[in-house]
């Protein structure tokens, strides 16, 4: 077995970084050759990569470093410099030096260079793991070049979209503690998050889904609006004025849109776009870190790579199903700042991914999640079609069964943002405000997934620690001016529910009426 234990002088290290690496030493000697090394936001990812680096540079062993970025290099290489480290590179402008005991390199380039694959790796390690080992450079080093390495991959997140997980890949994990735990030790901001009510989220009926995630060029059309574009504004001028602001957007056009509105409205902004330079990059950041601009717009360009631990506020401006990148971007604002006077975080979220995929705090543990065994927090949300019964993705607009087609009749909202709180914050309040949204929001997400209406019950008690009160259930899923068509929708549900559980006409009648309340049940029936 490779060993890395060794103490080389290094940045100091948290008592949780020390334990984490030791139970990754624990596991190493049981016989594990892949562990995934699970830190979040804030449990300082690049020390303990870099302290275990150090380690096994210290112990005579050779350590490959796999980055899919081209911006991580660099941050990579900064990083290993604090621990004193010497290193090579496999990436196109950085020097070649095989002779170094540490290889820094962009998946990218291993495509066009061949010498790495007889390199004599003794541990390979992949940063952002979750995407990283799933590569096809990533797979080719695991199973076919160094299949006798220690393979460690680091993430902040182990949920990912897609077919595999990571569990697939990796045998074992060692994790960090968990956001709401690392707020407490001081070692993240406190968060508040704003998300569009329920009822009023973004019309997503006519998105597609593809590659696991929504299809950009229809959140184009849904997301790109100048009224929610305005609208967004307007409610950063109501909640944070003034506060450096990071935006993640649908695409570039999307990002220039969001950013003319706050110029407009005489608030500086700027744009960071796939094809903004490296330089030009590291200037927009300074220039949001030094506040001469409040607003930085991107598309896939700061939710990784990133760190302006300044940063205050994120506008959640394009819908994921993407549990991984959803708390990538929220992980943006979530670092402390103490030279700046950053008391906190605040999430904008227009997109409903809050009330879509939760947030970072209600993680209680970290798991490893496989194909076999999903993970109820990477999952994708389904629904049950009311007239066939398949089971599909909830937002599917067609069912491929039986071409049921669900109704889409929503305008497009620009409503005001709501306050949305944490688990533990609901477990210890008694507002009935609170605790009825949240109930409202079990309901929403029962329906949408085709389990029996006791389901939200038992989820809101689970959470919570107490029952729900029964009069929150009216007007939870179809807001208080249901349709007929969504009368007739509820009652095939409730049908399709009774049909497979056993349930009599009077149970249907019963939830029918809690929904949309008494007598209405005969409007079905004419």
């Amino acid at each position: 077995m490779v060993d890395l234990e060794t103490r080389p002088a290094a940045p100091k290290l948290r008592p949780y970084q020390v334990q984490l690496i030791n139970d990754l030493y624990v596991k190493m000697r049981q016989g594990h050759r892949r562990i995934a090394i699970v830190a979040g936001t804030g449990a300082g990812k690049t020390v303990i990569g870099g302290q275990i680096c150090a380690q096994a540079e210290a112990k005579g062993l050779k350590l490959l470093f796999l980055v899919h970025l081209d911006v991580l290099v660099g941050q990579t290489h900064d990083k290993m410099q604090s621990f004193g480290l010497h290193c090579g590179f496999i990436k196109s402008g950085w020097p070649e030096v095989p002779d170094a005991p540490i290889q820094i390199a962009s998946i990218q380039t291993m495509a066009k260079r061949d010498w790495w694959r007889q390199w004599p790796a003794d541990v390979v390690f992949y940063d952002e793991g979750h995407t990283t080992v799933f590569s096809q450079i990533g797979q080719e080093v695991m199973y076919t070049t160094h299949p006798k390495a220690i393979h460690l991959a680091m993430t902040a997140t182990p949920y990912r979209l897609g077919p595999e997980q990571l569990g697939e890949h990796m045998e074992t994990l060692v994790a960090s503690p968990v956001p709401s735990e690392l707020q407490k030790m001081g070692f993240l901001a406190s968060m508040r998050y704003f998300s569009m009510p329920a009822e009023s989220q973004m019309d997503l009926d006519g998105v597609r889904t593809m590659a696991g995630d929504f299809d950009e060029r229809d959140l184009k059309n849904a997301c790109d609006r100048p009224e929610l574009i305005q609208k967004i504004v307007t409610e950063w001028q109501r909640l944070t004025p003034d506060k450096r602001t990071i935006a993640f957007c649908v695409d570039v056009g999307h990002a220039r849109h969001v950013a003319d509105a706050f110029n407009e409205a005489g608030i500086p902004a700027a744009v960071v776009a796939g094809s903004t330079p490296i330089k030009e990059r590291q200037r927009l950041y300074r220039a949001l870190g030094a506040g001469e601009i409040l607003v930085l717009t991107s598309c896939n360009v700061i939710s990784i790579g990133f760190d302006e631990p300044s940063v205050e506020v994120g506008l959640l401006l394009r819908p994921t199903q993407s549990v991984a990148l959803h708390h990538q971007q929220i992980g943006r604002v979530m670092r402390i700042s103490p030279g700046t006077g950053k008391t906190g975080g605040i999430i904008l979220d227009q997109a409903g991914n809050v009330q879509r995929l939760g947030i970072p705090e209600d993680i209680q543990e970290y798991s490893l999640p496989s194909t076999r065994e999903a993970s109820a927090e990477g999952e994708v949300p389904k629904k049950q079609c009311p007239q066939c019964q398949a089971v599909v993705l909830s937002f599917a607009t067609e069912c491929p069964h039986c071409r049921y087609e669900w109704p889409s009749d929503r305008p497009v909202c620009a409503e005001d943002l709501v306050e949305v709180v944490s688990l533990e914050q609901l477990r210890q309040t008694d507002d009935e405000r609170l605790l009825r949204k949240f109930f409202q929001v079990q309901r929403q997400r029962t329906f949408q997934r085709g389990h029996a209406p006791n389901w939200a019950r038992r989820a809101y008690y689970d959470q919570i620690g107490r029952w729900p009160e029964e009069v929150w259930a009216r007007y939870s899923i179809f807001g208080e001016q249901p349709t007929l068509k969504d009368k007739l929708t509820y009652q095939r549900y409730l049908g399709a529910i009774a049909q497979k559980q056993g349930k009599t006409l009077e149970w249907i009648v019963q939830e029918f009426e809690l929904e949309f309340g008494p007598r209405t049940w005969r409007e079905v029936m004419r």
